[in-house]
């Protein structure tokens, strides 16, 4: 939607009833990431694997909190606090360790998403869970460390070649929210020089009353077979 850079300077600034209207995706991914993390045991091992900023640590200072990334997905991102740098096609854990691994949008950014799901379920215990998101519709980024899109079946079938169990794969929002998103997307080609004169003209329509209507309406779409992303859980299978 609005360039990384910009959507930090804007974020603090709206409140959090709108932005949950003209960015439903991120309100309604971190509602659910939150409500996991508190269901964690207090003491739990939690590898977030791909944790780049670690903006959501705070939801897991009752576990052992451990961070992991590549460090080269956006070079305008602060990596400074990722405690092992590491890929996720080759974890370097042993088999078991973990009480649960968190992956927040970064299967996307995998070339062997298969082989990455299942490295992530090596280094869970039995029983233990996974917590993934990633996306169906969306605009290239982290170029070009950006290589698919899925579909809930394919990663029902990615869950199950890595034996995951009661998996669960949950479409965050339906065709309206995706519609109001790529309206907002009009937005990113207006924010530098003499565009910005444009972007104040179409912020009012195309960045908050259209997407707020669209919110409202996506309860129309129960299939959600046009959706933004996905909310995934997992289990993986006890000895």
């Amino acid at each position: 939607m609005f360039k990384p850079e910009f959507r930090k300077r804007v974020e603090p600034l709206v409140p959090k009833f709108v932005l949950g209207w003209v960015d439903p995706f991120h309100s309604a991914l971190n509602r659910r990431l939150e409500r996991a993390a508190r269901a964690l045991p207090a003491g739990a091992l939690v590898l977030d694997a791909g944790a780049g900023e670690c903006r959501r640590a705070g939801w897991f200072a009752h576990t052992r909190y451990l961070t992991m990334d590549r460090g080269i997905g956006d070079e305008r991102w602060d990596y400074s606090r990722i405690q092992v740098l590491g890929d996720l096609h080759g974890l370097p854990f042993r088999n078991g360790v973990f009480d649960a691994v968190v992956s927040i949008q970064v299967l996307e950014h995998l070339q062997e998403p298969g082989e990455g799901i299942r490295e992530m379920a090596r280094v869970l215990k039995p029983g233990g869970q996974l917590i993934l998101t990633t996306v169906q519709h969306w605009e290239i980024h982290q170029e070009p460390h950006d290589f698919f899109r899925f579909t809930r079946y394919g990663l029902a079938y990615l869950f199950e070649k890595a034996e995951l169990e009661e998996c669960q794969v949950e479409g965050l929002g339906g065709y309206f929210w995706l519609l109001g998103s790529r309206l907002m997307n009009v937005l990113r080609f207006f924010q530098r020089g003499w565009r910005w004169a444009v972007f104040v003209v179409l912020a009012p329509v195309v960045g908050l009353l259209l997407p707020t209507v669209l919110y409202f309406l996506d309860r129309l779409d129960g299939r959600r077979e046009d959706t933004l992303g996905y909310f995934c859980w997992c289990r993986k299978r006890a000895d």
